[in-house]
């Protein structure tokens, strides 16, 4: 297993285009407004009289740089840190200084001077920056790589035992089947093993859970019943390695091992608008103790998409007569041509 590569990439501008951080931003801003209002006002009146100006004042400028910002992403995302945090200063001030021209032109609004506009615009941006640098070292890479390593080390010996046993028993009666089951366990461990740090396409990613399922059924036969939906599935959606895999694990272990009839574990992987739904399902016991750590995974997942989608991904658990769902969303990024 490789080892953990700490200081991927120590700095890193946010992804100015997600909702998540624009939400954080426009919050960040409303503080820093609320301060620069409580500093300048002596009264309660008076408080309420600097928000109402400063909120007429500053909601052009913020409309502005929250546009900006979310347009240039992609290309402020490109360039190295420290050219990326001079451009995002660049941006912001002529940003503001449009917006405030505009306000002073058309509306007739101007509470402060240009250079107390500029001033304002460079300290929330600084804070923010910092923000997001201090958050983005807690969301690191190497933590996340930590914490995925800490689930492949975990990967239920019984799984490649039986896997191992069942291809045995094929090897003199189906061997070309044999053979495919070698083929897909190796395939299934290298990735396992991999340096899962980069999206992966979704097609990669269901490819690999087929490999997966296909090793399962060789052991559990007919009890493992396999129901695929992915006629609409956007096959070039970028995703996060093993964010489906460890979930079809535990669909397999808690939902099909313990029972003696036949069970259906249901994958259904859609794309509607600009959201990519992938919805898993399998039977589900609430009497026992075989449910009791799948926490794990799902955690894991959650973790993981939050350090590449942030808000815009989502990751919900359900029980439903006598059925376990787990329905995970996340915003349709396609592969770069």
């Amino acid at each position: 297993m490789p080892s953990i590569r700490q200081n991927i990439s120590p700095n890193a501008l946010p992804d100015l285009a997600n909702l998540g951080v624009l939400a954080r931003i426009l919050l960040g801003a409303c503080l820093f407004g609320l301060l620069v209002a409580v500093i300048r006002a002596a009264s309660a009146a008076e408080l309420v009289r600097e928000l109402a100006l400063l909120a007429a004042a500053a909601l052009l400028p913020l409309l502005f740089n929250l546009s900006v910002l979310a347009i240039a992403s992609r290309w402020l995302r490109r360039l190295p840190y420290r050219g990326g945090i001079v451009l995002v200063f660049v941006l912001c001030l002529a940003a503001s200084t449009a917006a405030y021209r505009l306000q002073a032109s058309l509306l007739g609004i101007a509470t402060d001077s240009l250079e107390r506009h500029w001033l304002y615009t460079a300290i929330i941006v600084a804070l923010l920056l910092g923000y997001f640098d201090l958050r983005g070292r807690a969301l690191s890479p190497a933590l996340a790589e930590a914490r995925l390593q800490a689930l492949q080390a975990r990967i239920r010996p019984h799984f490649l035992f039986n896997s191992i046993n069942a291809v045995l028993s094929l090897i003199r009666s189906e061997p070309k089947r044999a053979e495919t089951a070698l083929e897909d366990m190796a395939e299934l461990f290298r990735v396992l093993m991999a340096d899962n740090l980069e999206l992966t396409p979704l097609k990669r990613e269901v490819e690999l859970c087929r490999q997966y399922l296909d090793l399962e059924q060789l052991r559990l036969g007919e009890r493992l019943q396999v129901e695929w939906h992915v006629e609409r599935m956007p096959a070039d959606a970028m995703v996060p390695p093993l964010v489906l895999q460890p979930l079809l694990e535990n669909a397999v272990y808690h939902g099909i091992e313990p029972r003696t009839q036949p069970g259906v574990v249901s994958i259904n992987v859609y794309r509607k608008a600009d959201r990519v739904h992938a919805v898993l399902r399998n039977p589900y016991k609430t009497e026992g103790s075989h449910h009791a750590g799948n926490k794990m995974a799902l955690n894991n997942i959650r973790e993981r998409l939050q350090l590449h989608f942030d808000a815009e991904a989502s990751l919900k658990t359900s029980v439903d007569n006598q059925t376990y769902q787990v329905h995970i969303t996340l915003p349709y990024r396609p592969a770069r041509a």
